[in-house]
């Protein structure tokens, strides 16, 4: 798979939005993501694209820490199902591992390191961005939850050392020390916070065993599950895109910066093919509108990106063996009123 991050990266977008005084709506739609991204805290988004978001925000707002900011806004909820796991660790050490090993079924678009070099730990963060991709405020973000998980992890014995930023400053270096308590080194050879490494053997006081045991199974399975999940993301997208007619195989891999090529390629490997997802998304709308609405069938070729109605019959036809309108006729709302008449008029002796 290629660079993307679950919904959950977005967690409180719109409240942060809303006091930054931005339209998250319309700032999503600047960016190319769902307008539906934040509802789906589990799906996909491109990562790529959440850079730009993020840089589009600190631009319309005119805060260039706005990045920095809203990840420690944010903190620890980003994390999701993984937060459950991270928190009942034995130790700081062991949660801190635990977040390098599974990180990337949160985000595959970044490898999280832990080090210790000298009596000190490295918690380091390295994004996946294409050249051209604003990097500045994706890494602020990153390094901000991870202060947010280090402090909730060591509670008041957290004192780093230091902050490395790969980046230059966005803002005075007091702006940095009033948000992250320490004065940042910038345009470093990475992206990390700097600790006592005796802080990893710290125990989490609050751990639960039997549920840590129980949580790391459950991420376990998802481990497995997780490049399974490329064929419903395409079927989501296909989905929003199905209305402005844009299925094409080149506007979904566009949409999601990787070449035709390679988004063909992933879905072969996941047995299926970009046609075969099409097909299945277009069948799966239109029979749910044929059976549930009125919508004339002119309206729904048009729905489903057909370019006339023609079209569309000539596919339905190949699909199910008769027309849209004999489903219907046979399925739709009409048809059950028709067979649940008939059954009110038989004696209720008769229909049990």
């Amino acid at each position: 798979m290629e660079e993307f991050s679950r919904a959950s990266s977005l967690i409180l977008f719109s409240e942060f939005c809303a006091a930054s005084g931005l339209d998250p709506k319309s700032m999503l739609q600047g960016a190319g993501l769902p307008a539906d991204s934040l509802s789906h805290s589990d799906s996909l988004i491109s990562y790529q694209r959440m850079a730009l978001l993020l840089e589009n925000c600190a631009i319309e707002s005119g805060n260039p820490l706005f990045g920095l900011e809203f990840g420690l806004y944010q903190g620890t909820a980003v994390f999701g199902q993984l937060l459950y796991l991270l928190k009942n660790a034995n130790t700081v050490g062991e949660s801190l591992e635990e977040l390098a090993q599974y990180y990337h079924l949160h985000s595959n678009s970044g490898l999280v390191n832990v080090e210790v070099h000298n009596k000190l730990a490295i918690l380091e963060y390295n994004p996946m961005l294409r050249k051209g991709i604003p990097a500045r405020q994706a890494i602020e973000l990153a390094i901000a939850v991870g202060k947010q998980l280090l402090k909730m992890l060591l509670g008041n014995q957290w004192q780093p050392q230091a902050v490395h930023f790969q980046t230059a400053a966005g803002a005075s270096p007091q702006s940095y020390v009033r948000l992250l308590g320490v004065t940042p080194h910038f345009n470093s050879a990475q992206n990390a916070w700097v600790f006592d490494a005796a802080l990893l053997d710290a125990p989490l006081s609050n751990a639960d065993p039997a549920l840590h045991a129980l949580m790391r199974a459950h991420i376990d399975q998802l481990d497995e599950l997780a490049p399974k999940e490329l064929p419903a993301y395409v079927c989501h997208l296909l989905r929003n895109f199905l209305p402005n007619g844009k299925v094409t195989i080149d506007f979904v891999a566009d949409y999601m910066m990787v070449s035709s090529r390679s988004l063909q390629r992933m879905l072969m490997e996941e047995g299926t093919s970009f046609q075969t997802l099409l097909n299945e998304t277009r069948q799966a709308v239109a029979t749910r509108y044929l059976k549930e609405s009125s919508m004339s069938l002119t309206q729904l070729s048009g729905l489903l990106g057909y370019a006339d109605l023609a079209s569309f019959s000539k596919a339905f036809q190949r699909w199910f063996g008769m027309s849209p309108r004999q489903w219907r006729d046979q399925h739709g709302q009409s048809a059950a009123a028709q067979r649940l008449a008939r059954q009110q008029r038989v004696p209720g002796w008769l229909r049990r």
